[in-house]
């Protein structure tokens, strides 16, 4: 029985990008896109592999680099999950999620770092406002935050995924628990979302009028 041919993003791309709308894709996009298609072919070149016992040689195809690539950044994205696991801390941590109106979608289109800056600083504002505040914590926190940019249809749907740990440290270096966080949520939704779009609305609105 034959092997069924394994299927790559390059084929997907290959197959599909000339099908997307005239404009839709910035000279960003566009360049992304072709490494991944040239990735480990022809185009980008390549170099010989000779081995010393048998002297059999293989031909290695380069790498494109590219961060987004899948086959570039398989080895990356492991390291840097066990660089992350080395630093958790023996507490339970929440899994708390950051995200933006849809409407805003074309302003991280032509602004991207603008944008996704914006939210990272939005996000980081609400955890160490509530976490401060004695009320919650009184303690300082941290966060790791990973940004996604797509949904799981590949529409464009920028979030943070946070890794909050269940506390923080006083003044004293001691850890504080929450004072009034339940068993699967580290600060009320309601309290946070009024922290968040006031500030990512108020600096948005600086962002604007600088004309971004």
């Amino acid at each position: 029985m034959a092997s069924k041919k394994r299927l790559e993003v390059a084929h997907v791309i290959k197959r599909f990008v000339h099908k997307m709308p005239q404009g839709s894709l910035t000279s960003h996009h566009r360049r992304t896109l072709a490494a991944l298609v040239q990735c480990r072919t022809a185009a980008l070149g390549g170099h010989k592999q000779k081995c010393d016992l048998c002297s059999n040689i293989k031909i290695q195809y380069n790498s494109c680099r590219n961060r987004h690539c899948p086959k570039c950044q398989g080895i990356n994205k492991e390291m840097f999950t066990i660089m992350q696991e080395d630093m958790l801390l023996n507490v339970p941590y929440f899994h708390v999620v950051f995200t933006i109106p849809h409407e805003f979608n074309d302003l991280c289109l032509h602004h991207p770092k603008a944008m996704y800056d914006l939210l990272f600083s939005s996000a980081w504002h609400t955890l160490n406002t509530l976490a401060f505040d004695p009320k919650w914590v009184g303690a300082k926190t941290a966060a790791t935050m990973i940004l996604h940019i797509w949904s799981q249809n590949l529409m464009l749907h920028p979030h943070l995924h946070c890794i909050v740990p269940r506390g923080g440290l006083t003044s004293q270096g001691k850890w504080q628990n929450p004072k009034r966080s339940g068993p699967d949520f580290l600060f009320p939704s309601e309290v946070m979302k009024p922290i968040f779009r006031g500030f990512f609305m108020h600096r948005l609105r600086k962002l604007i009028k600088m004309e971004l």
